[in-house]
């Protein structure tokens, strides 16, 4: 594993890219080389400098001159290729030669036949050579492999700036006086030991027989495996201006020989590139930042380029010729994005050489972060990166680089750049241990929140293949132990679940990160890696915890990912607190006969840590999830160590039973100084009230209590007593469900009545078989004594509260009631009983939030107790948020009738009123006008919830032009659903049209079609009850009517969301002193609503030009003799048919721009019928 013990970073964003970033500095440097370490990051050829330039302006190749020379002749001496007799068939060598000093002209002629033949040598860019300034520094007889058992004697010289390789040794001799022109006979070995390192040399005779590879050009040297019985060398190199690239074999049959050879030659490149780095060639880099950015992988300010080779491998121990034959390297560019690692081939206009010339092939991208091996040996220049998507097998790079030390160390830096957090890289770090001082430090995260979590999270999901926009999260700043990361459900339109690959790029952002407390998969179906296991690695296991301490406890490699994952996240961080499972499993217990159930996994992962002291979370929410045998075991052992110090384990509707219950209270019981959450709620236990009051009462600390849907053993005794609750300060009690006798009562009562319940915030007693004087007995100990409203959530939802109901409107009246009360479901046998609630609330001075939803009535809310609600809007003061919204169902709809749009009135008056539900009320377009009309008045309401009312388009507009002269509203719904409602009422009307139009018979008109759209704009009669028309056929008109008529309509629909938006942000800057967009359009000087005008369907008609469909063109061109429908009577013209929509329009509710916006108020034109 890769370790580093600091968390520093940069910032993830990016600057615009607008044009190539300049990498290369080309002014050539005076100063002497430094040393290897201090030029190491600039010793790659596209690395970036700190002074850019272009990569145009940068000089040619040109050669360096030696200040040591001496004897230098005025002009350099040349060398020229031999003529010799050779046939045309036999490929030419794969070396360049010499070249003479010869007339301009031959010279030309010289280049112009070289150059029509691809040729593997590669050249030095000049025709001259100036061998006074080459320096040798190793030569001597190798043989050059040039085929498959094909090999040749040559003579090699290393200098300063050059690879060349004559003929024999007497040619070199003939260059360069230093060598000797004769050794013998017997081993190569003696050449090499008399070589004169650092020689000067006179200007050499003309002379033949020799290629040259310019040191600048080679990509990598380094040893091949290829199953010869020789020492083999592997120099590759690449002439970026004329696209050629090309090895070299050189074999040796010692292996002394063959590492001097080796070592020699990349000592000289490095000390080459560090006194004359080559420039870059521009087309190359365009051609890289293409490819980068087609994998949106393009960043400037994080883009190295490298020239590698891909090895060649051989995959068994011994290999026939055919396979040795196939044995090829390849030559790319490997370029470091901000994300990804790119193996780009070279670009299709590169050039090959001869036999041995390197052949094209495609590239790849991976991901950085899943990088799982840097593996580097330190004799040659070759190096292997190992990358791996979970729950596949390994994909190894078998590359070679001369710049092999930079790219190690820039792949690192991006690692650590992409996680930040991390103090140990998942990675194995194989490198020269002296590279370990050399790693490229990161700064500190500045300008990114969370430790760098977007940039950790998206650089995962782009290594895995995910589309990060599909994550969605929230980060909790006002909760317990916050900050809170909460994961929400995807952000995807076919799926309410996220893919493994998704799961794990999230929860492997998260580790390390110290800046979340608690983190909450709340409702998130983690079943996607449970049971999984991955067979193809263990790169992601811990062996250590957070402070590099190894791992005493039995980790299995092969254990499931949600159990490594959830291990990860709570050994890794020591700032997480609280870790929240709320129904995230979706399970069912194993009921196999010798088989156990190997339960949820999350009790493994997590209870081991804390029975160690492995992790501080402490607070573990396992609601929702069913537990088996084993799961019990793991918190058994762990519940008894009071080192654990568990503030809370919720077990709520876990399925646990009588004797799995008893043992995880017995357990807990040794945690009683730090417990302060207990959750029983939901199992199907029955409790024994003696054993639970015992284990209740021992508890000092709870703070939450949640014993809802639990059975008790029958007796007289209470489920609570007064003086267990007077123990505690709860802050939330919860007996939902949970059947309370009086004695139960009697001692909620008195708890509430006591001070020390002061800290209590919320009480749900919903379905407890409270009756109207329960809930009035309760209410009133809450406020006993008090002159300022009691600040609790008092919940007694779906209770008997008609039983004693006058002692409840008395707690009302005389504003006996917490601030928040929640009534839903109330059903009323006598209307009298609800009308005397909200007469109640018309002089209580404490509720400021109350929900009285889904309240039923024997029929629908009649005219007296509709003026009743409308007082109590107008007159109370006091209340802030109501709730008034129904419910509907497939069997029946509760409303409070037609009469609640007139009670609404009341609304207009009020000075207190901020948030108002009324969904599921039918108000269409009558209740529409209503709420309009409060809108254009009221001047304290900020949230309108107002969706499933059947609104129409025409009711929405009327809503939204209400808005032009309120400033307070910062939220109406778009309306969504009752958009899909008038739109499923379209098709349905229209698929009618259909059915009936192949079996009508007689003329057809416009109107037909008229008077089927009409129901999607206006809240008219359901074309499902009674009294619906039947729907006439519709022959006049074509596919393509309908369509685009559809289409206008839902034009108008996105143009009234629109105007929607901006008024509303509009109102959002005024109150908060913004200043308004540029483009803001509800203001006076902004932009026309012409998309709005007019919602008849006359209006969409015209919109949508149905007067020019192919089919009233071709009525038209043939006239009325030929016209197709037959729709024309005798004695009708053209002109009369197509006037119908003006003249229908007459009949249908037109809301244009200038009408709405006046008043508001709705223009009724008196229709003739049909």
């Amino acid at each position: 594993m890769s370790d580093r013990r600091r968390r520093k970073s940069l910032s993830i964003f990016r600057p615009s890219v607008n044009s190539l970033t300049p990498i290369y500095d080309g002014a050539p440097s005076s100063a002497p080389a430094l040393s290897l370490k201090k030029k190491l990051r600039q010793s790659s050829t596209f690395s970036m400098p700190s002074t850019p330039t272009s990569p145009l302006s940068s000089p040619a190749l040109e050669r360096t001159d030696s200040q040591n020379s001496f004897g230098r002749s005025s002009s350099p001496i040349t060398l020229s290729r031999p003529r010799t007799l050779q046939k045309v068939s036999r490929p030419s060598s794969i070396f360049g030669s010499f070249r003479s000093l010869h007339s301009l002209q031959d010279e030309d002629e010289k280049l112009v036949r070289t150059q029509s033949t691809p040729s593997s040598v590669n050249e030095d860019t000049s025709s001259y050579f100036d061998v006074l300034n080459m320096i040798v520094l190793h030569h001597g007889e190798v043989q050059s492999g040039g085929g498959m058992f094909r090999k040749k004697n040559t003579y090699l010289v290393l200098t300063n700036s050059h690879l060349l390789r004559f003929k024999s040794q007497a040619k070199a001799a003939e260059a360069f006086p230093s060598i000797p022109a004769s050794l013998g006979r017997n081993s190569t070995l003696r050449h090499s030991r008399l070589s004169s390192a650092g020689s000067m040399h006179e200007a050499p005779p003309p002379n033949d027989g020799c290629n040259s590879t310019p040191l600048s050009q080679v990509v990598a040297v380094y040893k091949l495996d290829d199953g010869r019985p020789y020492f083999t060398i592997e120099v590759a190199h690449l002439d970026e201006e004329m696209n050629q690239a090309s090895t070299m074999s050189l074999l040796l049959n010692d292996p002394r020989e063959s590492d001097l050879w080796l070592s020699s030659i990349r000592a000289a490149i490095t000390k080459s590139r560090l006194t004359d780095p080559t420039p870059p060639i521009r087309r190359t880099i365009e051609h890289l930042v293409r490819v980068v950015e087609h994998e949106c992988d393009y960043d400037p300010l994080h883009f190295r380029v490298f020239k590698v080779v891909q090895r060649a491998t051989k995959t068994g121990a011994r290999s026939s010729s055919d396979d040795l034959s196939k044995l090829t390297s390849n030559i790319h560019y490997l370029v470091i994005g901000f994300q990804k690692v790119h193996l780009v081939p070279l670009s299709r206009l590169a050039k090959s050489g001869s036999s041995t010339s390197l052949s094209e092939s495609s590239g790849c991208s991976h991901g950085v972060v899943s990088l799982t091996s840097i593996f580097m040996q330190s004799f040659d220049d070759s190096f292997q990166l190992a990358f791996r998507i979970p729950l596949q097998p390994s994909t190894t790079l078998f590359l070679a680089s001369s710049s092999v030390t930079d790219i190690a160390l820039w792949v690192r830096h991006a690692a650590d750049f992409l996680r930040p957090a991390w103090l140990e890289q998942p990675f194995s770090w194989h490198v020269p241990r002296a590279l370990d001082d050399s790693i490229l430090p990161i700064s500190a995260p500045e300008e990114e929140d969370h430790f760098c979590f977007d940039r950790t999270l998206t650089a995962y999901c782009s290594a895995y293949n995910v589309d990060p926009s599909n994550i969605r999260y929230t980060v909790n700043y006002s909760c317990e132990d916050a900050p809170q990361f909460e994961l929400l459900e995807p952000n995807h339109s076919r799926r309410s679940r996220y893919t493994v690959l998704e799961l794990l790029s999230i929860m492997r952002a998260l580790r390390y990160n110290e800046s979340f407390h608690s983190i909450s998969f709340r409702k998130i179906d983690l079943s996607g890696l449970h049971g999984l296991s991955d067979q193809f690695g263990s790169e992601h296991l811990l062996w250590t915890t957070r402070s590099g301490v190894p791992l005493t406890l039995l980790l299995k490699e092969q254990s499931w990912l949600l159990v490594q994952e959830i291990q990860s996240l709570a050994l890794k961080s020591k700032r997480l607190r609280r870790l929240n499972f709320f129904h995230c499993l979706k399970r069912k217990p194993r009921d196999e006969d010798g088989l156990r159930d190997p339960g949820s996994g999350i009790c493994e992962a997590l209870f081991p840590l804390c029975a160690q002291q492995l992790t501080n979370v402490d607070w573990i929410t396992l609601n929702g999830v069913t537990l088996a045998e084993i799961d019990i075991d793991y918190l058994y052992a762990a519940a008894i160590e009071k080192s654990c110090h568990f503030r809370a384990v919720d077990l709520g509707h876990c399925g646990l039973g009588d004797g799995s219950l008893k043992t995880v209270m017995e357990a807990l019981r040794h945690q009683e100084e730090t417990l302060e959450s207990v959750d029983y709620s939901g199992n199907p236990v029955r409790l024994n009230r003696e054993l639970l009051a015992k284990q209740l009462y021992r508890l000092q600390r709870v703070r939450k209590l949640d014993l809802s849907n639990t059975h008790c053993s029958a007796g007289k005794r209470g489920l609570l007593e007064s003086g267990t609750l007077l123990r505690w300060r709860l802050e939330e009690l919860s007996l939902s469900g949970t059947t309370l006798n009086e004695e139960s009562v009697d001692a909620l009562a008195s708890y509430f009545a006591d001070p020390k319940s002061n800290t209590l915030r919320q009480v749900q007693l919903n379905q407890c078989q409270l009756s109207g004087k329960d809930v009035a007995r309760l209410a009133m100990a809450m406020c006993a004594g008090r002159t300022q409203p009691r600040e609790v959530d008092f919940q007694v939802s779906e209770n008997k509260l008609e039983l004693g109901h006058d002692l409840l409107v008395e707690a009302f009246t005389s504003s006996s009631t917490p601030s928040q009360m929640t009534m839903q479901m109330l059903e009323y046998t006598r209307e009298q009983n609800f009308r005397d609630l909200i007469e109640a609330l018309s002089t209580n001075k404490t509720l400021i939030y109350l929900d009285i939803s889904r309240t039923s009535l024997p029929f629908d809310a009649n005219e007296q107790t509709c003026k009743v609600l409308r007082h109590m809007l107008e007159t109370n003061d006091t209340l802030q948020e109501l709730n008034l919204s129904g419910e509907e169902t497939h069997l029946e709809a509760v409303t409070l009738g037609p009469g609640l749009r007139h009670a609404l009135k009341g609304l207009e008056a009020n000075k207190s009123l901020k948030v108002l539900r009324i969904e599921h009320q039918a108000l269409g377009l009558p209740g529409a006008n209503a709420l309009a009309s409060v809108l254009e008045k009221n001047h304290t309401l900020s949230e309108l919830y107002c969706e499933d009312n059947g609104i129409s388009l025409q009711s929405f507009t009327l809503l939204v032009n209400a808005l032009k002269n309120n400033t307070s509203v910062f939220h109406i719904p778009n309306m969504d659903k009752d958009r899909a409602w008038s739109r499923q009422r379209v098709d349905r009307e229209i698929d009618g049209l259909r059915d009936n139009s192949s079996s009508a018979t007689g003329p057809s008109t416009k109107s037909t079609v008229i008077r089927a759209f009409s129901g999607a704009i206006h809240s008219g009669r359901s074309i499902s009850g009674r009294g619906t028309e039947k729907p006439a056929p519709m022959p006049g008109y074509t596919e393509q009517d309908v369509q685009a008529a559809v289409a206008s309509l839902d034009q108008r629909w996105d143009a009234q969301v629109r105007r929607l938006h901006g008024y509303l942000r509009r109102n959002y800057c005024t109150t908060h002193g913004l200043p308004l967009p540029e483009d803001d359009t509800t203001s006076p000087a902004g932009g026309s609503r012409k998309g709005s005008a007019g919602d008849s369907l006359a209006g969409a008609l015209t919109a949508a030009s149905l007067d020019r469909t192919p089919k009233m063109e071709l009525d038209l061109q043939l006239g009325d003799e030929y016209r197709v429908g037959g729709d024309v009577e005798k004695g009708e013209t053209l002109t009369g048919a197509r006037t119908m929509p003006e003249e229908y329009s007459e009949k249908l509710i037109d809301i244009g721009d200038d009408e709405s916006d006046s008043g508001g108020e709705l223009i009724m034109a008196r229709a003739r019928p049909y």
